[in-house]
């Protein structure tokens, strides 16, 4: 009887061998037996191995062994899983979640359900590393996903939702999405940028830091020649400048760059820079940015580049023409910043930068909860969080004072002023932007016409005028156009202009040296038109004291610009204008002749000699004036005294014969007591005649004789002889006496000395 031969799996090295037909019996003459077949083994658990697809077969063989192999192990640890009947430790779901983030690639897929379930079981522990990835992980994707869904009709929306995130501890991961976002969509770069620009205002950190990554990756791209990221970037830049983020010199430093060294390439990237950005230079920087212009009108002109670059700078050039109203500064919907609380950054293109590369991955951090809630404060504060309920706490009698007061505090804040002088700072910002956008002197009077001015604002108009103009390097006509426009426009003006001479030229010392010469050709232009009237000379007090340097050099460079304009001539009948002379007095003073001399100088060194020739011909005369002058003044006070004479003259007539009589002693004994001035003029001579000791002895005895001249002998005489026998005085009587005595003496003596002086002549 012949058995079945049954197959006998062999190594998959070996393969598997054919069926073997049964033999023969050994009797041939028998018949053959019913054909049986073997019986099949006992079923076991089997496991089903993918085929694998190899060319080499040794190899698949290889490969197909080593999957078997794993997959049995993964069935023996569900069989033994199975027995066990119990659950893996909250430790293996730590571990398997920290096996599973610690890979570069995130880690094989997992379902959601049991990635939570992973989270839940990791998260017990918040500072712990294994929850603060989670927490990573979640910040990224939620400021990836913020990023993406941007636009300009939800980024008010989406502000709060970002300001929600963590954005100090990921600004490196806000940076890098937000830079690859825009160079993956270039038209929504000035939403990115109005984006950074809120969260500039509030974060400061994380607008710098983005800033700071550009002008890293612009350096980068265009060392390595790479033209796309050299544009996005460079768009990227451009409208950060013009939301105020970046100033203004980063451009004009990577504008300097690309126009250096002139190629197709750089000539393409500046042209597209100067498109975005070229609005917002010619209101802030007119004259780099005519410079900027000038280099391309040069590169234009040297040929040097493609056809069609020339063609596209060509454009440019009628962008410019048409001022940029395809590309504004900030596109409509997007301005959603104040000026004043923009936090513009000043970083250099050729200085060091701190990238900080370090941000973008996920690092342990020991005072994880503390920096969670210091940013939750931050949080509240920007978004006005708070907590309502010590405010909803209270009786309804605390509330209804509360509305009470607020009522009261609502009426007081209607008469209050600002005094932080805000809307003034807003009017002069206003006045400036307007004239310098303006392209001449016709345009911008007519837009600052329609500027609303409040009523006795109107002076402000007219300095922020002369400040415009004192900034500019040198004078510009422009400005003195404007102001004499205004002038004639109205009276208001006028009167204003006039105001601010007097205030400009008594605050003139604190003007350097180029603002003084700028305000002074202003003014200069103003007299010589006659926008404002010569009456606003009379503040000048031309004296060495009234004076300073500066407000010397002032008059000098005004009336030398009056010169040029009208003429020395001109100038010179002006003066002798009887208005303005009497406008003009302290110009010209008369009243002191070191002051008359001083203006004639002043006024002979800056060129204007003629102006002085009724100065020169009063300070000639000045000695006669004096002298007649004080002539006049002594006639009047000697008119004065014969009056006052006279009148005691009447009064004297009027008095007794006693008093009269008293009156003219008291007269004579005075003239007697009073020496004589001819006597102590005259010198004493010396007598030579031989008794000169008796004459010395006679002069000590007898008193000198009181005038040269005594009076006539006889009248003096009888005069004292009719008095000594009045009966009338009595000791009157005998001083009459004495002095006649004395008197004849005295004749004696002189009759003496003179015949002595006859002996001693015929000697």
């Amino acid at each position: 009887m012949a058995t079945a031969a049954t197959m006998v799996p062999t190594s998959p090295s070996d393969g598997y061998q054919k069926r073997k037909r049964s033999q023969s019996p050994e009797d041939p003459e028998q018949p053959p037996s019913s054909r049986r077949r073997s019986l099949s083994p006992p079923p076991a658990r089997t496991v089903d191995v993918p085929k694998v697809v190899d060319v080499d077969p040794a190899r698949r063989a290889e490969r197909e062994r080593q999957l078997a192999v794993r997959i049995a192990e993964k069935e023996l640890e569900k069989l033994e899983k199975e027995k066990d009947g119990k659950k893996a430790p909250e430790s293996d779901a730590k571990a398997e979640f920290a096996k599973l983030t610690s890979t570069r690639s995130g880690g094989v897929y997992m379902p959601p359900a049991r990635l939570r379930a992973m989270q839940e079981a990791a998260s017990k522990d918040k500072a712990s590393a294994e929850y603060q990835r989670i927490s990573w992980d979640a910040l990224r994707k939620s400021i990836t996903g913020i990023v993406n869904r941007v636009n300009v009709a939800n980024i008010k929306n989406v502000v709060p939702e970002l300001f929600q995130e963590n954005l100090i501890r990921g600004r490196g991961l806000f940076a890098r999405s937000v830079m690859k976002a825009q160079s993956a969509s270039l038209p929504f770069t000035p939403v990115f940028a109005a984006l950074v620009a809120i969260i500039n205002t509030k974060l400061p950190q994380v607008g710098e830091l983005l800033l700071t990554r550009l002008i890293s990756q612009f350096r980068r791209a265009f060392k390595r020649n790479d033209k796309i990221v050299c544009h996005s970037t460079t768009t990227f830049i451009a409208h950060l400048v013009n939301q105020a983020v970046a100033h203004e010199i980063i451009a004009l430093q990577i504008l300097v760059l690309l126009l250096e060294r002139p190629t197709d390439d750089s000539i393409e990237i500046a042209v597209g820079f100067m498109r975005e950005v070229g609005a917002f230079l010619a209101e802030n920087s007119p004259k780099a940015n005519a410079t900027v212009y000038e280099r391309f009108r040069a590169v234009l002109n040297e040929g040097s580049i493609s056809h069609r670059v020339q063609y596209m700078i060509e454009v440019l050039m009628q962008v410019r023409k048409d001022k940029y109203k395809d590309n504004p500064v900030i596109p409509e919907g997007l301005d959603l910043v104040e000026e004043d609380e923009q936090i513009t950054h000043q970083i250099q293109l050729e200085e060091e930068l701190q990238v900080q590369e370090g941000l973008n991955i996920f690092k342990f951090d020991a005072n994880f909860l503390d920096n969670e809630e210091r940013y939750k404060q931050i949080k509240a504060e920007i978004l006005g969080e708070g907590s309502s309920d010590e405010d909803e706490s209270g009786s309804e009698e605390e509330s209804e004072e509360d509305e009470q007061d607020e009522e009261a505090a609502a009426e007081e804040k209607q008469g209050i002023e600002d005094r932080t002088q805000t809307n003034l700072i807003n009017l002069r910002r206003i006045i400036y932007l307007t004239i310098m956008n303006a392209l001449n002197y016709e345009e911008a009077v007519h837009k600052l016409l329609k500027v609303q001015i409040k009523e006795g604002q109107e002076i402000e108009l007219c300095k922020m005028i002369i400040e415009c103009c004192s900034q500019e390097r040198s004078y510009s006509t422009f400005f003195g156009l404007i102001g004499e426009r205004f002038c004639r426009i109205n009276r208001i003006w006028f009167d204003c202009f006039e105001q601010a001479f007097r205030d400009y030229y008594e605050t003139i010392h604190r003007y350097e040296t180029n603002r003084l010469r700028n305000i002074a050709r202003f003014f200069g232009h103003l007299v010589a038109t006659d926008a404002v009237s010569w009456n606003v000379l009379d503040c000048i007090k031309l004296t060495e004291d009234d004076t300073t340097s500066s407000s010397r050099i002032f008059i000098k460079i005004m009336f030398n610009e009056v010169t040029e304009s009208m003429g020395l001539k001109t100038v010179t009948e002006r003066f002798k204008d009887p208005e303005v002379r009497a406008s003009c007095r302290g110009m010209f003073p008369m009243d002191n002749p070191k002051d008359t001399r001083f203006a004639i100088n002043y006024f002979t060194s800056i060129g204007l000699g003629p102006v002085t020739e009724e100065m020169r011909d009063h300070l000639k005369n000045a000695p006669r004036i004096i002298m007649e002058q004080r002539r006049a003044m002594l006639e009047a006070e000697s008119s004065s005294s014969d009056s006052d004479s006279d009148s005691s003259d009447s009064d004297s007539d009027s008095d007794s014969d006693s008093s009269s009589s008293d009156a003219s002693d008291n007269s004579r004994r005075s003239r007697r007591r009073r020496p004589s001035p001819r006597r102590r003029e005259s010198p004493r001579r010396r007598d030579y005649s031989p008794d000169r000791r008796d004459r010395a002895g006679a002069r000590a005895r007898t008193p000198p004789p009181l005038s040269p001249s005594p009076p006539p002998r006889s009248r003096r005489y009888a005069r004292s002889r009719s008095r000594s026998y009045s009966p009338r005085h009595g000791k009157d009587t005998r001083r009459d006496i004495s002095r006649d005595r004395n008197y004849d003496r005295s004749r004696d003596d002189r009759r003496r000395r003179s015949i002595s002086r006859d002996r001693y002549a015929r000697r």
